[in-house]
């Protein structure tokens, strides 16, 4: 009787056992499948509340998903819109901080594999940086010394931090050749004027002589036209002959009479070009400069620009950006533009117009522009590129 009962405990136990493991796998495969639809909604959801109670409930199902879900919330960063990076990484942390929580164990080897993974989202591979670290510390003297020029902007001031803190201990201990290697490797990496600044300071205190124009990749050299009339601020919208097309030999109709091109440059180390020294009258005055950038690739590139007036960038006859508005204050890298650059000759044209407000601080007018790539750094013309204008 003993025996009888024994092997049939055993036969419900491996009958149980075998509906455990249909049910596993089930749910494993319906986990797949609703973690692949929630990220779905996620990532559609938009702004206005558009797709906002698809994307509670699908964070409600994400959060107590399993700690294999996060390589799937993390690969979503890519090409995801800004709205729903804030969503995911929600998402995220609530999986990392649970799987933490109840284990005391995040997947450290394949977060710090992403984390190497250059082709992901930047904001994803700092995400899961910011959780390996909390269970591998070490994982900072391992991972950030390699990043002085990664495509990260947080992970280069990471990495540019860590050598402007090297370079100022080699200071302290009287090691001034080693002070001043340090100095230029982390300047090579810096991008935020902020960091420059304090590595720029103590090289030129070295008797370094430091050019802010090429490192910041500002343009420098321009044309320039005017004045056309913008009182009643009718300038901005009008479609003056520059706007038609670029002859550098031409004379137009301004402001005031006949205006043609003259060539000017700026010696400002942050690239500003001063209009109102330029041009006369500047009150109520629109003005066009224009340049050529030699690309040495075709290539998807930033325009960072600074200016306190209203303004119009075409780059090789596309209107790529236009603020009409005066005044704000001036700023580096005050307004980004994305756009693309052919290889060869590019033709840049900037319209700048400045009221007629009377008021001291409303005087200034002018303007700094630079190409850079997506973290900042300075993207310089071909050294073969052609010193003279393109006319067209």
């Amino acid at each position: 009787m003993n025996g009888l009962q024994v092997t049939g405990a055993g036969h419900r136990i491996k009958r149980a056992m075998a509906v455990g493991l249909i049910l596993i796998y089930a749910t494993g495969t319906c986990t797949a499948a609703t973690l692949e639809k929630n990220i779905a909604a996620i990532r559609a959801v938009g702004p206005e509340g558009q797709g906002h109670s698809a994307a509670i409930a699908a964070m409600k199902e994400l959060s107590v998903g399993p700690a294999d879900s996060l390589f799937p919330l993390l690969n979503a960063f890519d090409d995801a819109s800004p709205l729903a990076i804030n969503w995911l990484r929600g998402a995220v942390d609530a999986v990392a901080d649970r799987e933490l929580k109840s284990t005391g164990h995040l997947p450290a080897a394949k977060l710090e594999a992403f984390i190497k993974d250059t082709s992901r989202r930047a904001e994803a591979r700092r995400l899961a940086y910011e959780w390996l670290i909390k269970v591998d510390p070490a994982a900072a003297d391992r991972l950030i010394p390699g990043m002085i020029k990664d495509a990260s902007p947080e992970f280069r001031r990471d990495a540019v931090q860590r050598l402007i803190k090297l370079a100022t201990g080699a200071q302290e201990e009287k090691q001034p050749e080693r002070a001043l290697k340090l100095y230029h490797e982390a300047l090579a990496g810096a991008v935020d004027d902020d960091q420059v600044k304090s590595i720029v300071t103590p090289l030129r205190e070295m008797g370094q002589t430091i050019d802010l124009q090429k490192h910041f990749g500002f343009l420098t050299e321009w044309s320039i036209a005017g004045p056309f009339d913008n009182t009643g601020l009718k300038g901005f919208d009008t479609v003056y002959a520059p706007e038609k097309g670029i002859d550098l030999a031409a004379t137009y109709d301004g402001k005031e009479g006949p205006v043609t091109w003259k060539k000017v440059s700026t010696a400002d180390e942050y690239g500003v070009l001063n209009i109102a020294k330029q041009l006369s009258p500047f009150k109520g005055a629109a003005m066009y400069a224009t340049t050529t950038f030699d690309s040495d690739k075709a290539r998807p590139v930033e325009f960072r620009l600074g200016t306190p007036n209203a303004w119009k960038l075409w780059v090789n006859g596309k209107l790529v950006f236009a603020r009409d508005e005066y005044h704000r204050g001036v700023q580096l890298d005050q307004y980004s533009v994305k756009t693309d650059l052919k290889k060869g000759p590019n033709v840049i044209l900037l319209k700048v117009c400045q009221n007629e407000q009377t008021e001291e601080w409303a005087q200034d007018y002018k303007y700094q522009i630079r190409i850079c790539d997506s973290t900042g750094a300075a993207i310089l013309p071909s050294p073969a590129a052609a010193t003279s204008q393109v006319v067209r």
